[in-house]
Order: C-alpha cells, then structure tokens, then sequence
C-alpha cells in the first residue's frame, strides 16, 4: 500500500479503513473508556499535554517577521509594530500577533547547516539530517512512542495540510504514523456508509475480509502483520464512533471559523484546536509558501496576513478555553532569508539565521532568547540548533530526552539527537 502521506487525495471507504489503519490509530486491548491509561514517561512530566506545531513552508524571512533590523539597510520595506514588550519588535505584515506578544516566546538566533528545502525540512521534524539508510521520526511519533498512546479510537498524532515528505513514523512501527488530512474543510472524508451498505451488510464484508486473511495471518505470525489486522479493526470502531466530530469543522459557528480565516491554514488552525479539545496530543498545520525569491514585498503581505490571523485567532481560543498552559504552540519553518535583497526584488535561502516563536504549554511569555548579529546575518547571542529547538519541545511535553530507541538496523536515537532543552524559556 502507498505510505497516506504520500497520497491525500480522496478516498473510498475502504482505503479509509486501511489509511486509518496504517496511520497510526495505535492498539488497546481495553474498552469502554476514550482514555487510555495515564502516560508512561520515564522523564518528568512536562506541562505541555499538548502540541500544535504550526510550519511555514518556503522558509519565512525573519527579517520581515519576527527579528526586524530598524535602520539597517537589511530592513527593505517592512517596518516595526509596537508591542506590548517595548524589547520585542514585530512585523508591520503581522498586527494582530502584535498585540499577542505577552503569551510569546521568540528565538531569533535558531541557526542550521542546510539550505536546501526538503532537507531543512526534514532536519526540523526529526532533529536529524536526512541519510539514505534510515529513515527518522517525528516529533509526533515519538511523543507517542515515550509517552503510550492516549486515546483508544481517536490517533495520537495528525498532520494537516500538505505533507507528501513528511518523514511520519520513521524507523518506528506503522501505529506511530500521523494520521493526513489534506483539506481541513473535508475532514476524514468517506466515514458514512452508502444507503444500500446496511449495518449487517458492512459486517459481514468485515467477516469475509477476515476469512480471506485468516490463512495469511495464521502462516506469517508477524508483530507487524498482527498490528495491522488490529489497527483496521480499530479504524472500524472509530467509523461508528461519535470522535468522528472532532474533525468536522461544520460545527463551529461561522462567526469563528471567519475569525481564524477562510483559507486552508486558518481551518487547519481551527481543526487543530478542536482536536487538541478532544485529547488529540500531537497535531501539524502546514502553510506555504515562503520562498520568496522574488518581489517579496509584493507577496509576503498576503502570506503574512493569514498567518497573521490564524496564529492570533488560535491563541485567543485556547486561552479563552483553559487550553493554552496545557497546549504548546510552535511556530518554525526550515531556514531564514537573506538578509540582502537580491536582484529580483526577493530574499533568498539562509540557514544561518531565523525565528522560530513558542507559546502555551509552561512556555513563559514576553519574552525573546537569543539575537542574530545587526544585519541578521548569523547567530549571535545564544545560538539555538534545531536539536536544541526540538529539545525544548520535548521538554515541555516532559519526553525524556536522554532515553535512546534502536532502529531496526540495531543503531540508538533520541527524540531530539544530542540536542539541550532552553530551560530559561519556562
């Protein structure tokens, strides 16, 4: 079968059935309860029961967003904000995060080798470069691999929005994978039975499938072979279950679903709020792109205004529901842009320098760590390396940092590689 990340177009119910299945709706062998048992960690319990890991695509440019260089000739067109915290100075393209900075933490010496995307990408989401002999996980699946999966129906892990590299589960076993939702607008789509399918009819489809598998089953005892028969019997429970809401977004009241924005992003923030209401513990909306190599002050105002809007609507709400010292909210993308304007008009690709913002989840707000040099060219004070980035996170979902998983070709790796968590942020 295709890897789901690889494929989000629309399915039948079948291939939902079998993409829920493969994607990661772990195994329990209790009932009865949404809950599963209370988190196994062998580090302290972080505050952060919660993540929603929001990453701009393209590369941001952190000069025109959240490390601004007033009087420099680096600046271009963008001008600051005043905010609340007269030390922070925010985008002109980004009024209503402005107003926001008391519940922000931002970095603005992160600072990385790469300045390829999907490379760059991939190093964000795994705290380690990509290589050809394994694959590595996300943040997502080893949240769930340390911690034990949470709920019984609903999965642990999500990624919404355009995810076809997404390195998913990694070497890890295939319950660990994010569960895709390409259109947040659609939700899990193909969840209803036809008219004609009865209750009966669809169970005794089920019955056949099982008959057909039962010879394979029984000559090729395989942890894996048996995870899976698991896992598709659980992503049939989850078709009749009433979990299934949480991912339509038809239920929110318009006047809030025009307030985080009427785009894709601005939904997926929506949807990722309402997933983390219902225990959801791990969930990424990605938005691009960013890579503006040309007219950038042409286009970074429309980019900047949906984040904009979504980002503030998404911190309002969770604050307003009591989910913000429970929910971290990351904001990062793969590198930053040159601090000199090239010829066309853009920025171009530059790992030395970018920003990255935390917020929720024990994160202390008001705050910014760490500075790039007056033209923001490199890390200066208090450089942060995306394995410390990823550190933090891990950190404040209280995963143990130091614990080591074996890879299937014997090698150990750790939630963020040898990465320090910045424990001054909390």
């Amino acid at each position: 079968m295709n890897d789901p990340l690889l494929k989000m177009n629309p399915f039948s119910r079948r291939q939902f059935l079998e993409t829920m299945a493969q994607a990661a709706l772990g195994v329990t062998m209790f009932g009865g309860s949404k809950l599963m048992a209370a988190d196994s960690s062998t580090g302290k319990q972080g505050k952060a029961k919660n993540v929603i890991y929001l990453f701009m695509n393209g590369a941001m440019s952190h000069l025109d967003t959240f490390d601004l260089k007033p009087g420099r000739e680096v600046q271009g067109d963008t001008k600051p904000l005043k905010t609340k915290n007269t030390e922070i100075l925010i985008g002109q393209w980004l009024p209503k995060i402005s107003k926001q900075t008391d519940k922000l933490a931002i970095i603005n010496s992160m600072t990385q080798e790469t300045a390829a995307h999907e490379p760059g990408r991939y190093l964000m989401r795994t705290s380690y470069p990509e290589i050809a002999s394994t694959r590595h996980p996300s943040m997502g699946a080893w949240a769930q691999r340390l911690h034990g999966k949470r709920l019984e129906d609903m999965p642990d892990n999500v990624v919404i929005g355009s995810a076809s590299q997404h390195p998913g589960a990694g070497f890890l076993d295939p319950e660990f994978s994010p569960l895709p939702i390409g259109d947040p607008n659609k939700g899990l789509q193909n969840t209803k039975r036809q008219e004609y399918v009865t209750e009966s009819l669809f169970s005794r489809r089920l019955d056949l499938i099982s008959k057909f598998d039962a010879n394979f089953q029984a000559k090729y005892k395989q942890k894996k072979v048996t995870a899976y028969n698991d896992f598709y019997e659980q992503a049939t429970r989850l078709l009749e279950s009433s979990d299934l809401a949480s991912f339509d977004l038809n239920l929110e009241k318009d006047a809030t679903r025009e307030k985080y924005g009427m785009n894709n992003f601005g939904q997926g923030c929506l949807l990722a709020r309402r997933l983390v209401e219902n225990q959801v513990r791990f969930v990424e909306v990605s938005y691009g792109s960013w890579d503006h190599h040309r007219d950038i002050y042409e286009t970074i105002p429309d980019h900047a205004a949906v984040m904009d809007q979504a980002l503030s609507a998404l911190l309002e709400d969770l604050a307003e529901k009591g989910l913000l010292d429970e929910t971290l909210v990351v904001l990062t993308t793969e590198f930053g842009r040159t601090p000199k304007i090239n010829a066309n008009g853009g920025r171009d690709h530059h790992p030395g320098a970018f920003s990255t913002l935390l917020a929720g989840g024990g994160i202390q707000g008001g705050q910014k760590y760490g500075t790039s040099d007056e033209d923001g060219f490199s890390a200066d004070e208090n450089p942060v390396s995306v394995a410390d980035f990823n550190a933090t996170i891990a950190y404040a979902m209280g995963l143990d940092t130091e614990e080591e998983i074996y890879s299937s070709a014997g090698r150990p790796f750790k939630v963020a590689h040898d990465g320090v968590p910045i424990k001054e942020l909390f």
